[in-house]
């Protein structure tokens, strides 16, 4: 598994190498879709809705890292709610992951064809499977039933290996195929260890870890199911733009529902939850630097950093039904998107309104109050939708504003991490 200093230096190269090589074609880049157009479209495709027969490779590409990224989060709150037998939670958990695993299934059949479709859901079920089993085994200390867990595991990464490989008709290696899932697999082993032994800082370090090694697998098996001129595509650097802020984007909508859901579940839990926010929202800064040089990502470490305090302040006012504080949060919060939408309108020199991003940035944060609310009510299904909803607009909001930077931010700003520090700060409730 790649270390932390690892990834966050490859997103922001990965960004900084994508503005420089496409700053020059501007000319030739397409208008972006409209802030509120976008961000409406994914809220309502909930189920990651496969692509169509004749999608491109971008499409398939965005496709697998929106719905594998989902995988890892889905998973590992199962696993949590197994370890806590919080059952109700756990059901809802359950029929999300299952519907995942039906969406990837689909958009595999699409990618390859019925058939590897449907070895893919065959071989999907039964990781998922002896997954739940490692949880059960650890919530009871049954260390016979969570080390035959641990061997089908392994068992399914071989068979994922062989599977893959005979997909992409050779285009990747059974060995290359075998030790991803492997890192995927133990990733999220290790996870369940680390949460089963209360050691919330790990479990939650190792869930952003597990969430970007998945995320960026959905490239490889879009890449195996095309040709290898097409799959240079995924390679390009408006794409490779496209995903890193996709991925991050989305990481930032999931800390903060675990950090808002851990706000009931007890300090330590909270504070390990409300670092991992930090440490996004530091990568988050790092990479704005790449783009817009210190100045400007100062100014956007303060404005991200209210955005993330007024939603972990209503989710504090939430837990202890403070209804004066939940009002003057979601005022607070109204003020922050739209300063954060200055931010955003001003970087692209107003390529996007100012207007149409602050409708989108609110949307962001009704998903979450919405989100919260429904939890804190024991409306998990609910919750869920919610959350669904808000890591698939996402998406939209990725792509919205990577359109809007590729025709407008020039060669000519400063490249190379931001010398602001750390990113927005989630304080832990009082």
């Amino acid at each position: 598994m790649r270390s932390r200093t690892g990834l966050v230096a490859l997103v922001i190269f990965v960004l900084a190498a994508a503005v420089a090589c496409t700053s020059n074609t501007d000319s030739r880049s397409s208008s972006p879709a409209s802030p509120t157009t976008t961000a409406a479209h994914h809220a309502t495709d909930t189920t990651g809705t496969p692509a169509a027969a004749n999608a491109s490779p971008k499409e398939l590409g965005a496709q697998f890292e929106q719905l594998l990224g989902q995988h890892a989060l889905l998973a590992m709150r199962l696993t949590r709610s197994e370890v806590t037998n919080a059952s109700d939670f756990g059901q809802v958990a359950e029929t999300s992951l299952e519907a995942n695993t039906d969406a990837l299934s689909q958009l595999v059949g699409t990618a390859y064809d019925d058939t590897q479709g449907d070895r893919f859901q065959q071989l999907w079920k039964g990781y998922v499977t002896d997954l739940s089993a490692y949880a059960n085994s650890a919530a009871s200390q049954d260390a016979s039933a969570k080390q035959a867990a641990r061997a089908e595991l392994m068992a399914y990464c071989d068979d994922y290996g062989a599977w893959l490989a005979g997909a992409s008709n050779g285009q990747v290696r059974a060995g290359d195929a075998v030790r991803t899932a492997r890192t995927r697999v133990v990733g999220l082993i290790k996870q369940v260890d680390a949460y089963a032994a209360r050691d919330y800082d790990q479990a939650y370090k190792i869930e952003r870890e597990a969430y970007q090694n998945t995320f960026t697998a959905g490239a490889t098996l879009a890449k195996a199911s095309v040709t290898p001129k097409a799959a240079a595509s995924l390679d390009a650097p408006p794409e490779r733009l496209r995903s890193a802020f996709a991925m991050l984007l989305g990481e930032h909508m999931e800390l903060i529902i675990d950090a808002q859901r851990a706000t009931f579940a007890g300090s330590n839990e909270f504070k390990a939850a409300a670092a991992q926010v930090n440490a996004n929202s530091a990568t988050l800064t790092q990479a704005m630097g790449t783009i817009v040089g210190p100045k400007k990502a100062a100014e956007f470490q303060t404005a991200w950093a209210n955005h993330v305090e007024g939603l972990l302040a209503y989710s504090t006012a939430v837990a202890g039904n403070d209804e004066a504080a939940k009002a003057t949060a979601t005022q607070n919060l109204d003020g922050f998107a739209a300063r954060l939408a200055l931010f955003f309108s001003d970087i692209v020199r107003n390529a996007l309104p100012v207007e149409a991003l602050t409708d989108v940035l609110s949307v962001h944060d009704k998903h979450l109050i919405e989100q919260v609310n429904a939890y804190a009510a024991n409306d998990y299904a609910k919750a869920q939708q919610m959350q669904l909803e808000g890591y698939q607009q996402m998406l939209g909001v990725a792509n919205t504003l990577v359109g809007a930077i590729q025709k407008t931010v020039k060669p000519g700003l400063p490249v190379g991490g931001s010398k602001t520090g750390g990113g927005g700060t989630a304080q832990p409730p009082r």
